[in-house]
């Protein structure tokens, strides 16, 4: 992993997309010199971009970069659907702009280069070297249930991973067999990192006070060259989201992050307010044909208003297509909503499924009370018992909340307290780390949700 913009990527994933970059643009290129042999005409490099850019962008957006272990003929299928979607939207930017016109010829010749590249790039990545960049070798400092969990984690689902289990360190004295207690020397820390290969220690520890951890052998370990991480933020790091059951009010205050400022407000409003506008106008007429939709399915009313909590606690009124029946909580008592909830409508439950139900939050966006990218808002009952049951959850409340959030695209819809918790930890890594750069990510990682339908209800 690599932090860039204040984000965690994956090394592997950073190397196969600018590889894939340059392979799509040299195709264009080539496409471009094979068509036009005999005229000297200008090389086509704003169009190799945008082709390069689009086809990227719809091969994240259908998961080509988080699919590990699927089986060839399916990544096959989605590099042949992520082209398809490639050209239709290449289509549009033509007629929209003239000037970027490629000839179809050209695309022909350029499209033969552009599959076989990463039909041999993908080959080479996942069938011939496996894991595509040497692997660092972890060693767990630590014992108890803190350990076990990382140990489980590295060796758990560690094909796409640049990271491998070494081996564990204990750092607390243990009873043997007969009961005696085995006093534990730590001058052994640093032969075993050497005897192990070892490229960085996670401190499993969960309270690290009165003499536990050997402080000196880390420090020598780290002038080595060998990085050492805490729990808090080995998971920041490898899951993208704050471990509730790791961090602690110090962590989050002498820590990285959490940076809030003039310019950020000013960068993420003007960004809220571009994509905002060019979503509304872009999707009227998907919104005309889902008032339509509703009418003949359930009647009026069209639209869903309903309080939400936003950022520094003010209540704020939602808008949303009414997806539930008129009187879905008759009895003024809020409630989840569930797997297949009954009050959902046939209508309303395409609305979800497809997120055209979201669409008129762009109002809220475009009136302040939302931003694009950030935590989902709750409505005011739940946030009163969140805030008694799970800590740091008013955090989430320090920026704005959003159409679209970094839990939304990492966890499954949430209809539970425990859920609620879960998705919290992504939320606090996004308070944490948001930025331009991030959101980018989110709202084309949105796009996958969306054409996949992960997380409906």
């Amino acid at each position: 992993m690599i932090r860039l913009f204040n984000h965690y990527l994956s090394l592997r994933v950073l190397v196969l997309t600018l590889v894939e970059a340059l392979v799509l643009f040299q195709s264009l290129v080539v496409g471009f010199e094979i068509w036009t042999i005999g005229r000297a005409l200008p090389s086509p490099i704003t169009q190799a971009v945008l082709f390069a850019l689009v086809m990227l962008l719809m091969m994240t957006a259908l998961g080509l970069y988080e699919a590990y272990d699927e089986s060839f003929r399916v990544t096959l299928q989605r590099i042949v659907v992520a082209y398809g979607l490639t050209l239709v939207t290449l289509s549009v930017v033509f007629y929209v702009f003239p000037g970027t016109y490629v000839e179809r010829g050209v695309f022909a010749v350029a499209s033969v280069f552009a599959l076989a590249g990463e039909i041999l790039v993908r080959l080479f990545f996942f069938r011939v070297t496996a894991a595509g960049l040497p692997r660092r070798r972890v060693l767990v400092l630590g014992n108890g249930v803190e350990a076990e969990q990382v140990i489980r984690f590295l060796n758990e689902g560690s094909r796409g991973r640049t990271i491998q289990y070494a081996g564990l360190y204990p750092v607390v004295p243990e009873k043997d067999a007969n009961g005696k207690t085995r006093t534990i020397n730590h001058d052994h820390l640093l032969r075993t990192i050497r005897d192990l290969n070892v490229g960085e220690i996670v401190i499993a520890v969960r309270e690290q006070r009165g003499g536990v951890l050997p402080l000196r052998q880390l420090l020598d370990a780290k002038l080595r060259g060998i990085q050492v991480i805490d729990l808090a933020t080995f998971y920041e790091r490898e899951l993208g989201m704050l471990y509730i059951d790791h961090i602690k009010a110090s962590w989050l205050i002498f820590g990285e992050g959490f940076s809030q400022g003039l310019l950020r407000d000013v960068v993420k409003r003007v960004f809220d307010l571009f994509f905002g506008l060019l979503l509304l106008i872009v999707s009227l007429p998907v919104q005309l044909l889902a008032v339509i939709a509703i009418l003949l399915d359930s009647g009026m009313p069209i639209l869903y208003r309903q309080e939400r909590v936003g950022q520094g606690g003010r209540i704020f009124t939602i808008v949303k297509f009414r997806t539930m029946i008129d009187d879905a909580e008759k009895d003024g008592t809020p409630r989840w909503a569930q797997q297949g909830d009954a009050r959902i409508t046939r209508v309303g439950r395409f609305l979800r499924f497809t997120r055209v139900d979201e669409l008129p939050q762009l109002f809220n966006v475009l009136r302040g009370d939302m931003s694009f990218v950030g935590p989902r808002p709750e409505r005011p009952f739940f946030v009163r018992h969140l805030l008694e049951d799970i800590p740091f959850y008013d955090l989430r409340h320090s920026v704005k909340p959003g159409i679209t959030g970094w839990s939304q695209v990492r966890y499954p819809y949430g209809a539970s307290v425990g859920d609620s918790m879960q998705k919290l930890q992504y939320d606090l890594y996004y308070v944490k780390n948001h930025s331009l750069f991030l959101d980018l990510l989110i709202l084309v990682d949105t796009v996958q949700v969306v054409l996949l339908g992960k997380g409906a209800r």
